[in-house]
């Protein structure tokens, strides 16, 4: 590292890769030296407004670098795998957004030369920081709280290819490989036990998107805690994903950073973590593993369980 500074490229200008940019201003020791994105002129403006030296549509570019110590990779889900795997090689520590790969073959590959490379990899399981989420994993270690089960719903409205920021995407986003991948983790990671049975099936195919618009998943851990997923497209509704968990010793319902109980009462997480955002915080842990030398929670190993499951609900439905 840079002296003590740990000198960062951000590849992906998007509503995603913004996200970062923000909670990255509130961490010391960090600095953002280098953006990458498709359209020059955007990530020209986007580099600007957050003080960023270079910005490039190159990938490669930032990677020769050497005073680039590691790069946090928001660009397209198919780009993610490939691009993860060329940041390690270069000797860059890697953060890449989930999902780290939407085939089983390359998330194996991937998990294969993060092991090799002594780098820290990551991939973005932001459940896994969401300080509601935080405060019930919290519970459980403790043994105060045992999920029985978890009932799911990520729903969406769209129809039509916009991202998060309501402009036009270049690539299609995917309920199976993207969404369901946080709840699939999120599931063994909560219950402290793997996942030994899952089922899926899906809606129609959309005629111009190509992608299945609903999805229903179910899972069981091999300690009998089980989950239910919905996923959508279509819900023309309040927008997002929300967690019931049903345990022993209460219920809770998570919608992002936010906590409440069974009966809709607010839960106070804000002495969970230093900050309330699941990014920021995210980008806190890859940032620490990097100084201590030490594997980040949600490594690519940690998550890669999650992308067997995917695979088998994948053949299930019949790709």
């Amino acid at each position: 590292m840079s002296g003590s500074t740990i000198k960062v490229a951000l590849a992906g200008a998007g509503a995603f890769g913004i996200k970062h940019l923000d909670g990255i201003r509130n961490i010391e020791g960090v600095e953002v030296v280098a953006l990458v994105s498709r359209e020059l002129d955007k990530t020209r403006k986007v580099a600007e407004k957050y003080g960023i030296g270079q910005a490039t549509t190159e990938l490669d570019e930032v990677l020769a670098r050497p005073e680039v110590d590691a790069v946090i990779l928001c660009t397209p889900t198919q780009m993610h795998a490939s691009q993860a795997m060329a940041c390690l090689r270069a000797g860059k520590h890697v953060q890449v957004e989930i999902p780290m790969a939407d085939s089983l073959e390359d998330a194996e590959a991937l998990a294969a030369v993060a092991a090799s490379s002594g780098k820290v990899a990551m991939c973005g399981h932001t459940r896994r920081f969401n300080p509601s989420h935080q405060y019930i994993h919290g519970r459980i270690q403790r043994g105060e709280f045992n999920i029985q089960q978890m009932d799911v719903q990520t729903y969406f409205f769209r129809r039509t290819n916009m991202n998060a920021l309501g402009e036009p995407r270049s690539w299609t986003d995917h309920l199976l490989w993207h969404h369901a991948a946080h709840t699939v983790d999120l599931f063994a990671y909560q219950a402290g036990s793997p996942i030994v049975q899952a089922n899926a099936l899906q809606g129609p195919i959309h005629s111009e998107l190509g992608i299945a618009m609903d999805m229903s998943i179910q899972l069981k851990a091999a300690n009998g805690a089980i989950c239910t997923l919905s996923l959508s497209f279509n819900n023309d509704g309040p927008l997002g994903t929300f967690f019931r968990y049903i345990g022993d010793t209460a219920t809770y319902i998570a919608r992002y950073d936010d906590l409440f109980n069974g009966k809709e009462e607010a839960i106070d997480v804000s002495q969970v973590a230093v900050s309330m955002n699941g990014i920021e915080l995210q980008d806190r842990e890859f940032f620490a593993a990097i100084r201590e030398g030490r594997e980040p929670n949600a490594s690519v190993r940690q998550v890669l369980p999650c992308y067997r499951v995917l695979h088998q609900l994948e053949q299930q439905i019949g790709h």
